[in-house]
């Protein structure tokens, strides 16, 4: 990002997203396919250590990683009638195999419910086969209309972690959903973001499900992001693909499904809530680079300042901090400074001449750009220490920002003005019948986000748009 034009994180929201996601390498959405882009060396490191986040906390909760294929045979597809519905206009067709019309159209997935229906047919025999709880991190396709945004609305979305669990009994689906919605919180806990859960209206819920529960966060623009979800798919897919178990009582039944998917938005939502003017700050713990180091020159004392800066690294290093020195010779260190600002980079520590006379060394936090000086010999217990308390800080903030950007609205009028600001989620009272909640959608050219699933609270109001007896609390927001 050059020195002379820094986009404000708030005001310039789209430009500064663009510029931050290329000029600090981690994605490039310049490819000739639009809605598909590449995954640069810095943001292919960022993506490793989210998603050994994710990784660890569905492995520690029985799930099993796996790899499903690409293709589904329109056949498949078809079996559950409003799955295919829902998705016939997203999906991309191959109809020829080289020169050869294929018999049967394949679709590249757009999620992987009839990917994996035919065989859980195959595995599961009887109740000693459950509970089965599978994932996979692939990528899937999806014929997007909309204007794409990287990393946000994409045509191929190239991380995309689901998982998928069988059980035997509709309790012990809903057990699962809980566990699910548990995984999901840490690890957006893990990453500082903020966020609120709630329950997809009736139209707005997968397809094939009994119901849906999204998380949302809301970013800089005032427009919230959906970053997970997690669905009750009941028996609707288990009886279409005729899968069943034996009970203990030698009886048949079709088993009963969940599904939750996290794609790279997780990546999305950590960029835009925590980055500044400066670019991009990185919640430590994915941060390829933990602790950069920046040799202060000094004519006559350079190879010392340099050694020094070496020793240091080489000794965090051994601690299991990511750390690099800068020894770029043609940069000033306030270049340097603003190269890594601009990445991200947690944590900066400064060695110069006066600082190797008095064995010490300036340490920087990227989120607040707090200087303190610390000793040498002190530093690795001091850098480690210093992580935990950036991230818990950074969580906080986070919380605090998106807790200001949640209000209540008696009226529709009330709900087009705050949503006309983008001032970010709005929650109203409402009776719960489907024509009301289309009609405030149109109304408010907004989007239900649906019923608070983290906070139980009764409506205090009628309906705001039909006046009735409101049955719940509703949010909506603009949406992306």
């Amino acid at each position: 990002m050059p020195t002379a034009k820094r986009e404000k994180w708030s005001k310039h929201f789209g430009t500064w997203y663009r510029k931050v996601l290329i000029e600090a390498g981690i994605a490039d959405y310049r490819y000739p396919i639009k809605g598909c882009g590449v995954w640069m060396p810095y943001g292919f490191q960022i993506r490793k250590y989210g998603l050994q986040i994710l990784r660890d906390l569905l492995d520690a909760t029985g799930h099993n990683e796996v790899l499903f294929p690409l293709l589904i045979p329109e056949t498949s597809l078809q079996k559950e009638a409003a799955h295919v519905k829902s998705f016939e206009a997203e999906c991309f067709w191959i109809t020829r195999g080289g020169l050869t019309p294929l018999d049967v159209k394949l679709a590249l997935r757009p999620t992987s419910e009839t990917v994996i229906g035919p065989m859980l047919k195959l595995w599961i025999r009887s109740h000693a086969d459950l509970p089965l709880k599978l994932y996979q991190i692939v990528n899937v396709f999806r014929y997007e209309t909309k204007a794409t945004r990287p990393l946000i609305r994409v045509r191929e979305v190239s991380t995309f972690k689901e998982a998928h669990t069988s059980h035997a009994t509709l309790r012990e689906a809903e057990e699962q959903i809980k566990e699910a919605t548990r995984v999901y919180k840490q690890f957006f806990d893990e990453l500082n973001v903020p966020y609120r859960i709630s329950r997809r209206p009736e139209w707005d819920k997968f397809a094939g499900a009994m119901y849906t529960d999204g998380f949302d966060t809301v970013l800089p623009d005032g427009r919230t992001l959906q970053i997970g979800t997690v669905h009750n798919l009941g028996q609707n897919f288990s009886k279409a693909f005729d899968i069943t178990y034996e009970t203990e009582n030698g009886q048949r039944e079709n088993i009963w499904q969940t599904c939750y998917g996290i794609s790279e938005r997780w990546l999305a939502a950590v960029l835009s809530v925590h980055g500044d003017d400066n670019g991009a700050v990185l919640p430590p713990k994915i941060a390829p680079i933990q602790v950069i180091i920046i040799p202060i020159p000094h004519k006559e004392k350079s190879e010392e300042i340099n050694n020094t800066c070496v020793n240091v690294c080489e000794k965090l290093k051994k601690s299991h901090i990511r750390a690099r020195v800068d020894l770029r010779e043609e940069l000033t260190p306030g270049a340097k400074f603003f190269d890594w600002e601009l990445k991200g980079v947690p944590i900066r520590v400064e060695i110069g001449p006066r600082d190797i006379e008095h064995s010490e060394v300036v340490v920087v936090r990227r989120d607040t750009f707090e200087k303190t000086t610390c000793k040498m010999d002190k530093l690795t217990d001091y850098l480690q220490l210093l992580m935990e308390k950036m991230a818990g800080e950074m969580r906080e903030k986070a919380r605090k920002w998106m807790k200001e950007h949640i209000h209540k609205a008696k009226s529709l009028e009330d709900v087009k003005q705050l949503l006309k600001k983008r001032a970010g989620i709005v929650e109203v009272s409402w009776c719960g019948e489907t024509n009301c909640g289309l009609k405030m959608e149109e109304e408010i050219n907004g989007k239900i986000l649906g019923i608070p699933q983290d906070e139980k609270e009764k409506p205090s109001e009628n309906c705001i748009v039909c006046g009735k007896e409101a049955k719940t609390v509703v949010r909506v927001a603009v949406a992306y």
